[in-house]
């Protein structure tokens, strides 16, 4: 059982550090604090391109393993609890 527990914070700290750089490596959409130090000059209105759609698409995926790391580590937390294992 504390394998699970193990699998799921390595998961977690794998998917958080993915998950920042994913964010980070998202163009600024203009309007924000990107904007003030002038990374919003070069926006341009055009449509999104396929890098920038995949980008997007494993954002979400990424995002939505993380929360299921999260999910899983708080149920497994409480099973824990309750049953008076650690």
């Amino acid at each position: 059982m504390m394998a699970f527990a193990y699998t799921l914070i390595v998961l977690l700290v794998i998917t958080s550090v993915l998950l920042t750089m994913l964010v980070l490596l998202h163009r600024g959409k203009g309007g924000g604090l990107s904007s003030m130090f002038g990374g919003g000059v070069s926006s341009s209105l055009a449509g999104s391109s396929v890098a920038e759609k995949n980008l997007d698409r494993y954002t979400i995926l990424v995002g939505i393993i993380w929360f299921a790391c999260i999910v899983g580590l708080g149920l497994w937390l409480k099973v824990a609890m309750a049953t008076g294992n650690s």
